[in-house]
């Protein structure tokens, strides 16, 4: 099983992992908003994959490592997770039929577990931060013998995200740039991947919390980094940089922007005011980020990720409580 995690991430992956995604999952809307495009000054697209079928990108990825588990007869997966990524993993570990532990932090969003619950699939609750979950998911492998399936550092997660992005080339070739949330790094790993094998003109720019800067902190210095983690916004919520999407996203990122908590809260707001979308922090992030470098954007044809929707009600709450959703950025 180790050799999973030694498997290529490539462009001809990547289209092999098309081949199992598109078993299970339709192509997500890639929409232009004319709304944003005027904020932004930019030919402004958003891309939902907020529409899967658990509500976040991740469900790519965890398709195509559950298939290879299934043909080699491994009869579980174990992994930690804030939210997306476990519910990716239990979600197709039920339609592989196979068996699936899902470790989760201590008063993690009650939204994502119970998702992650519905599947089936155990759920344990342990440890105050992401990190700290992971070391109980260590214990628990060596107990249950089930793979490993590491939130970032796992090739075949980051082959599956892949596909997202041949959609959108494939839909719009002459983009300029995307923008995408970087927490553990999978889905700017598989941008690069893709984007930049096709037309490495294509700009990938990442956004990432303030209060939880280690990619940030990562890409800066061109080595791996820890960091305070005390985001909100649970796709955000990572206190290291991983390996193996650092080794992609360390040189490719064209640009990098932190939000602060109160961007954050904004842009769930501006996701449900322009897109009448549903966001969680990180997926609607992009937007945020669009805003601060609209001098830099403008006249550019721009593809946001959305990446998810799994936000807690106090999340959305506290969002359009907010008095930016009724005056400044409306424009």
């Amino acid at each position: 099983m180790d050799a999973l995690k030694q498997h290529p991430i490539s462009l001809p992956e990547i289209f092999r992992a098309r081949a199992v995604v598109r078993n299970f999952l339709k192509p997500t809307p890639l929409l232009r908003y004319e709304g944003l495009s005027r904020l932004i000054g930019a030919d402004i697209y958003v891309k939902h994959e907020n529409h899967n079928l658990t509500g976040s990108f991740k469900i790519r990825g965890g398709l195509n490592l559950v298939s290879h588990l299934k043909r080699l007869g491994q009869p579980g997966a174990i992994t930690f997770s804030t939210g997306n990524h476990g519910l990716s993993i239990a979600t197709a570990a039920r339609l592989f039929d196979m068996h699936a532990v899902i470790v989760v932090p201590e008063q993690n969003n009650p939204a994502k577990n119970r998702a992650i619950r519905e599947t089936g699939a155990e759920l344990v609750e342990s440890g105050r931060t992401f990190e700290e979950s992971a070391n109980t998911v260590e214990r628990l492998q060596h107990e249950r013998g089930f793979y490993y399936a590491h939130p970032a550092d796992e090739p075949l997660l980051i082959n599956g995200v892949g596909t997202e992005f041949l959609e959108i080339i494939e839909e719009l070739p002459d983009i300029d740039a995307v923008v995408v949330p970087l927490g553990a790094g999978s889905e700017a790993a598989a941008a690069i991947t893709v984007l930049h094998a096709l037309r490495a003109d294509i700009e990938v720019i990442a956004v990432q919390a303030e209060r939880s800067p280690a990619a940030y902190h990562s890409w800066l210095n061109k080595e791996l980094r820890a960091d305070r983690n005390e985001t909100f916004a649970g796709g955000f919520a990572t206190g290291r940089a991983y390996e193996i999407p650092f080794q992609i996203y360390r040189d490719g990122l064209d640009r990098f922007v932190l939000l602060t908590e109160d961007e954050i809260y904004d842009a769930i707001a501006m996701a449900m005011f322009y897109t009448h979308n549903l966001a969680e922090g990180a997926g609607a992030s992009t937007i945020m980020a669009a805003v601060k470098l609209r001098d830099y954007l403008a006249g550019k044809k721009v593809v946001l990720q959305m990446s998810g929707c799994n936000a807690s009600p106090g999340e959305v709450a506290a969002a359009i409580a907010r008095e930016a959703f009724s005056s400044g950025w409306q424009g």
